[in-house]
């Protein structure tokens, strides 16, 4: 029974939230990783395109609300999302015209254009802060609890409750199937085989009739979906604040670095990797051990190898020591 007791609490505290965490930080990691395997550049305004698109989701959810529609036990956001993603595809890609087109076409070093994208980052986060605000927004108005505590304690007659949360699973389903889109676009479509090409050899694909800014223009747009994807399952789970989503900046590319930038998988298992380092790390293991161990043994302290204040702190580490033994990452992506 204590073991059944342990694999609760480690389910409920480590691997349901690792998981959807994880699964936002592989959503993010795409972006980052699309928009540096084909444009050759790392976009440091990944973040703030997740906030704006968030922040274009909960105003569309918000006017829906208005005149009375809503989704019934799902997030209302789930039907302003595909708004969302229209005006952040927009206005990413009216930023792309502005900023970006004029250094592609002098043919600018990847630095200069990482050093532009941090300045449209900063002016992402200012028009992102006055049109929404800077307090913290919950927009999850839809059932809150797939499995609540109370209900599984019952069911079972455990001393641990499962809580699963309905964002938590609105969460990992909604990956797997954004991912599995995504790989069937990159792989079976005519565009999606021409973005591979441009890709792997950029001159060769020029040889071959590709159209780059075609190229660059269905690129902008499935970043754009991507970060107002990952930006609004981050936003229902946890909660909107515009500032969130620059610190969320770290992680994500650490995800995409360990993963292999440039390689949509390690993307994937990188997202998942620093998930289950931050939450594992970061997690207090004493309620696991007292159910494990003889009461002899039972500990008193929390078992926690490092405060959650410094959880930022796991994916930077694993950053470093990534770039110092295998700077392509694990599976093997562009140099940086």
């Amino acid at each position: 029974m204590d073991l059944l007791n342990a694999t609760v609490a480690l389910t409920n505290f480590v691997i349901i939230p690792a998981t959807s965490y994880g699964a936002q930080l592989a959503l993010g990691a795409l972006g980052v990783t699309l928009i540096y395997g084909i444009l050759r550049f790392s976009n440091f305004a990944h973040g703030d395109t997740m906030a704006f698109g968030t922040a274009m989701v909960i105003l569309v959810t918000w006017a829906m609300q208005s005149v009375g529609i809503h989704l019934g036990p799902f997030p209302t956001a789930l039907l302003a999302l595909p708004f969302g993603i229209a005006l952040t595809a927009a206005f990413v890609l009216g930023t792309d015209r502005a900023v970006y087109r004029f250094y592609r076409k002098q043919k600018a070093a990847p630095v200069i254009l990482v050093i532009v994208s941090m300045g449209v980052m900063f002016i992402m986060n200012g028009v992102t802060r006055f049109i929404i605000g800077v307090d913290e927004i919950r927009f999850d108005d839809g059932e809150r609890f797939l499995i609540s505590a109370g209900g599984f304690k019952k069911a079972t007659g455990l001393a641990e409750g499962l809580a699963f949360r309905s964002t938590q699973g609105l969460t990992i389903v909604t990956a797997v199937i954004v991912v599995a889109i995504l790989f069937w676009f990159l792989n079976q479509t005519r565009t999606g085989k021409s973005m591979r090409a441009f890709s792997d050899n950029e001159d060769l694909a020029l040889l071959s009739g590709i159209n780059p800014e075609r190229v660059v223009t269905v690129t902008w747009i499935i970043a754009a979906g991507l970060a107002t994807i990952a930006g609004t399952l981050y936003g229902l789970d946890k909660s909107f604040k515009a500032f969130n989503y620059f610190q969320l900046l770290l992680p994500i590319f650490a995800a995409a670095i360990v993963g292999g930038l440039g390689n949509p998988l390690g993307a994937i298992a990188g997202g998942f990797l620093i998930a289950f380092s931050e939450v594992g790390l970061t997690y207090a293991w004493k309620k696991v051990a007292t159910y494990v161990l003889p009461e002899s043994l039972a500990p008193d302290g929390l078992i926690q190898l490092m405060s959650t204040d410094y959880k930022f702190a796991v994916s930077f580490s694993i950053l470093i020591v990534v770039l110092l033994f295998k700077p392509t990452g694990l599976f093997k992506g562009k140099s940086i």
